[in-house]
């Protein structure tokens, strides 16, 4: 048995993990890589594999960076299944599809190559098949004197749907984390614990180094940062990530808003489709919440909106915020300004003192929201450079990502310590600090995981 990576190695985009067991070739996760125009250009090249010697894709969630290369594996020769939790499959078509209509424009306007056709995303979310937490499935099964390859899916509680990834086989038992939630994140259940007696790990270490701020729950942050910017006179600007960070500031919101009284002479906007969208499939799924949005909901059938929330689908319902006097709230993705209408609403505000601009999620190096919350002024925004006149601020209680105590404890949660564990999804120097403290805590050496380098597991 190999397991081997092909993204996300020093990096925290472009998760892709292949393992190999009894002649089938399986991944988990094939995400794109996000970031610089070098990092970007990257999708561009040869798989490091042949897409056509693979038997099934296993997902961990839709995050772009975990599902942004499916259609191109499918266009370069992957004829398998995707297996996938119901929410994740749901999303996944959203995020291709609007990842896609970004691609197509930045063609018509820019010149930039395509990287995969509409038609391979549709061929991906024909080929998602769906099964719940808990709930094993067999990979091996159909294939001629195959051993079986057991999966099951567990509550990661990084993004609604998401899960870390238990695939028994060969009397071995694997686990893939993809990426692991925060504490108390509103809407989801928590992380559930490792299994007994794990013999590899391949564990994300995004903020491996890092900790969030305690001392604050998010929805008493969100209303100090509203009512910070609106004392400042101008707008604040969040660019949010269309899945989980949308919707926890929409929950938060709404509770604020309707429930509170509070904010309501504000205007808000959701200026993004996808985020839309994506709310549409938590409504869907309402089996996956946790027990106190279930009791919210059971008190407001509709726990996504308020009063002063304006929702824009269309480009002309954007085009109308700038009409809008006064202070106001715009949400609007991408979450990392790589793209998106965040941009056309940055040209307007970053030059204004007044305004706020508030990051509530990672930035990966590169992007535009990277350098801006690095210092960097002036930036270039659509072919126009600005300086970066705003409030530049960040919220980091709303990441979706654990941090390192959060993932120490998700470590040491199995009754009995994982045998041999693989870091990755981490800048180097982030990775090398939590390989140090997880052999502070456990006398483990993990292993650093190395690009296009088979381990024999």
């Amino acid at each position: 048995m190999k397991v081997s990576f092909h993204g996300a190695v020093g990096e925290v985009t472009g998760s892709c993990t292949m393992l190999e067991v009894d002649g089938q070739k399986i991944l988990i996760d094939c995400g794109l890589f996000q970031g610089s125009n070098f990092a970007e250009g990257k999708n561009f090249e040869d798989f490091s594999f042949n897409p056509k010697e693979i038997s099934a894709v296993i997902l961990t969630h839709a995050h772009l960076d975990h599902i942004g290369r499916l259609p191109k594996l499918i266009k370069n020769g992957f004829s398998g299944l995707i297996y996938a939790t119901p929410p994740t499959a749901d999303l996944v078509g959203l995020v291709l599809e609007d990842a896609y209509e970004i691609m197509e424009y930045n063609h018509k306007k820019f010149g930039t190559p395509l990287l995969y056709r509409l038609e391979d995303v549709n061929s991906v979310t024909a080929r998602m098949k769906t099964y719940h937490y808990e709930n094993t499935f067999n990979l091996g099964r159909g294939f001629f004197n195959r051993k079986k390859i057991n999966v099951t899916f567990h509550e990661a509680g990084h993004i609604f749907g998401s899960a870390f990834v238990e695939i028994n086989t060969e009397g071995k038992k694997l686990i893939f984390s993809g990426d692991i939630g925060n504490v108390n994140v509103p809407i989801l259940q928590d992380t559930s614990d490792l299994p007994e007696k794990v013999d590899f790990l391949l564990c994300e270490s995004t903020y491996g180094n890092r900790l969030h701020p305690t001392n604050l729950d998010r929805k008493t942050a969100i209303e100090i940062k509203i009512k910070e910017a609106m004392m400042r006179g101008g707008t604040l600007l969040i660019p949010a990530f269309s899945i989980e960070r949308t919707q926890e500031l929409l929950y938060a919101l709404n509770e604020l808003v309707d429930v509170e009284g509070k904010f309501k002479n504000i205007p808000i906007f959701l200026d993004s489709p996808l985020s839309i969208r994506a709310t549409r499939v938590f409504q869907r799924h309402t089996q996956y919440y946790d027990k106190e949005a279930f009791k919210y909901l059971s008190a407001d059938r509709n726990i996504f909106e308020f009063s002063n929330l304006t929702l824009c689908e269309s480009r002309e319902d954007s085009k109308k915020i700038n009409a809008v006097p006064g202070s106001k709230i715009i949400i609007a993705g991408a979450g990392m300004m790589n793209g998106g209408r965040i941009l056309h609403h940055a040209l307007r505000y970053l030059t204004d003192e007044k305004s706020t601009l508030l990051f509530v999620g990672f930035q990966a190096q590169g992007t535009l929201g990277r350098r801006i919350l690095l210092g960097e002024s002036p930036v270039r925004v659509l072919g126009e450079r600005l300086p970066v006149k705003c409030y530049v601020d960040s919220l980091d209680i709303l990441s979706a990502h654990g941090d390192q105590k959060k993932l120490i404890h998700w470590l040491g949660s199995a009754r009995k310590w994982p045998k041999h564990i693989f870091l990755n999804h981490g800048e180097t120097e982030v990775t090398r600090a939590f390989a140090e403290k997880i052999n502070e805590e456990f006398g483990i050496e993990p292993v650093l995981a190395a690009p296009h380098t088979e381990y024999e597991i």
